[in-house]
């Protein structure tokens, strides 16, 4: 008698288990399955658009001359002694006969990064360093202003105006036409940004590979569908120019600093606020006379916990306290002049800018809903707990999903192979996994960031660490069939 009632008592607990299970799975199924649609049929329009729009240039509307004048290369760093020495001296050679002058920005406390490019900029004119009041870190945004600063009062001593600015950082290697580039097409737009093309480096292909899958997507269809339709641009604050008239624009709306200082991602908003202005923004993707593609290439996180801390910073930027900045905008100026569906569509991409914390809670309920089913499966083979039936609903997602899929991950695999060739898109399918992963942990991560900047008020440059090993692959161009 008594061990009928231990059997008892084991099935009544596995019989809890066995409906905690199959319940929780099937309803985390179903409500990733509805999250993966709509977020899917959202892909999917802008890859119609994409392909509505191939081919298609916006045009100017009188072809004007280069612009003229000395350019401003801004180079802000902190804790960069290991890569700025470099980068500094590949960007002299590479622009040698251009007119330009590089501003870095330093910290008094950085000891390290100053001394290690005082002798560089003491031998070469062309290089101005900036060493801020405040000890560092602050942000990236205040750095930048200090430079601002330091170029108006050259301009003050010089009487000579700059032309426009490039942002670059640390560890980019530039392209030696990216600087004639900027010159033909800002005397058209206020802002220009060009592809940026992370370097993989072989010991890491996994973690920082899948960061090349996703700029090779995203600067391959996103910013050239948004540059054809004449939408705002986010800046990738690494290969992108303006206007010195865009950024004084900018700096007598914030108090003389055009940059915002209490962001995480001002590179971002700075491209935003542009075209809230109504001010023309443009993507260009070209290739220089012997056929290489000018693009900023430059070095991503190899470990997985820097590569969290850099997404949870762009989410936290962009999703969270980017929201808090710029809101829902329309046009700044001259609103009645536009139409109403291109105000629809900046909408629609800010949603789309914003979508990571929401993404990363749908893939978070996928990916437990399909531990709980291989539990659930598992308890039937050795538990004999009923199969799990999922009803015609979820069939019919879990078929329509499937297709989505497959056609994603088949641009991830063209995007990837036309710019890094076949080798690398074999890897670009299971990075997406490794991809998901770090957007679920760098969504936990933001939540953390943005409530502690609005519990202490205050915001820390939260840079990535940078280093000149492995990227020797970085002096080799970049050849691709242009689309």
């Amino acid at each position: 008698m008594p061990s009928v009632g231990r059997g008892w008592q084991v099935e009544l607990s596995t019989g809890w288990l066995e409906w905690l299970v199959l319940g929780a799975g099937r309803e985390l199924m179903l409500f990733a399955s509805v999250g993966i649609l709509l977020i899917g049929l959202d892909d999917l329009l802008l890859d119609a658009l994409w392909l509505a729009t191939r081919g298609q240039r916006r045009g100017e509307t009188a072809r004007a001359p280069p612009i003229e004048g000395r350019i401003a290369i801004f180079v802000p760093a902190w804790d960069e002694a290991a890569a700025l020495p470099a980068m500094l001296c590949r960007t002299l050679a590479a622009w040698d006969g251009e007119d330009f002058r590089l501003y870095v920005g330093c910290y008094p406390n950085d000891t390290a990064t100053i001394y290690a490019v005082s002798q560089l900029v003491a031998r070469d004119a062309r290089l101005r360093l900036v060493i801020g009041e405040s000890e560092g870190p602050t942000t990236k945004g205040d750095n930048l202003n200090r430079l601002w600063a330091a170029l108006c009062a050259d301009e003050r001593v010089e009487a000579r105006r700059f032309a426009a600015i490039v942002l670059h950082d640390a560890e980019d290697h530039v392209h030696r036409h990216e600087l004639a580039l900027y010159r033909q097409h800002l005397a058209h737009n206020a802002m220009v940004q060009i592809p940026v093309v992370p370097i993989i480096d072989r010991r890491a292909r996994w973690i920082g590979g899948h960061y090349a899958d996703e700029f090779a997507e995203a600067h391959g269809k996103d910013m050239p569908v948004r540059s054809r339709l004449g939408l705002p641009l986010p800046s990738a604050g690494v290969g992108c120019a303006l206007t010195r008239s865009a950024l004084a624009l900018l700096a007598m709306e914030r108090g003389g600093c055009p940059f915002s200082s209490d962001s995480l991602t001002e590179d971002y908003e700075i491209g935003m606020v542009i075209g809230a202005y109504g001010l023309g923004a443009r993507f260009v993707d070209a290739a220089d006379p012997a056929g290489d593609r000018i693009v900023s290439r430059g070095a991503f996180p190899g470990r997985i916990d820097a590569a969290v801390r850099q997404k949870s910073r762009w989410i936290a930027g962009i999703a969270m306290a980017g929201w808090d900045h710029l809101g829902w905008p329309g046009c700044r100026l001259g609103h009645k002049q536009r139409s109403t569906g291109r105000d629809l569509l900046a909408r629609w991409m800010l949603w789309r800018d914003r979508r990571a914390p929401l993404a990363a809670l749908i893939l978070l309920a996928a990916y437990a809903g399909l531990i709980l089913v291989a539990a659930g499966v598992a308890g039937q083979l050795l538990l004999g707990w009923n199969a799990i039936e999922p009803g015609p609903t979820l069939q019919w997602l879990l078929v329509v999903n499937a297709l989505l899929l497959g056609w994603r991950m088949a641009l991830r695999i063209h995007f990837t192979a036309r710019l890094h060739g076949w080798r690398e898109a074999s890897f670009a399918v299971p990075r997406a996994f490794v991809a998901n992963i770090i957007a679920m942990l760098a969504a936990r991560r933001s939540v953390l960031l943005y409530w502690r900047i609005l519990r202490s008020g205050e915001v820390v440059w939260d840079k990535t660490d940078h280093s000149e090993t492995g990227l020797a692959v970085a002096d080799a161009p970049v050849r691709v069939a242009m689309r």
